[in-house]
């Protein structure tokens, strides 16, 4: 679990992706995905953050993503 700073924005996710739909990670020519954070804020993440959760089941789960007062992601970790 990442520190987080009183500078930080947190954003929280729920990710269901299956398997199948995950090869476009890969393949797209887009080096990001817009995701909607559970607050409604729509928010762009590199492919390469989600990969790493990719299972035989695609991707799945809770997420939480702490971003610093640039926008830089800090983290971005499965957290169910």
């Amino acid at each position: 679990m990442t520190n987080i700073l009183p500078t930080d924005k947190v954003y929280f996710f729920s990710i269901s992706v299956p398997y199948h739909m995950c090869e476009a990670l890969y393949q797209s020519p887009n080096p990001a995905v817009v995701l909607t954070a559970e607050n409604g804020v729509r928010v762009q993440v590199p492919t390469s953050r989600l990969r790493q959760f990719i299972g035989s089941n695609g991707v799945n789960g809770r997420f939480r993503m702490v971003v610093n007062a640039k926008n830089k992601i800090r983290s971005f970790e499965r957290i169910r």
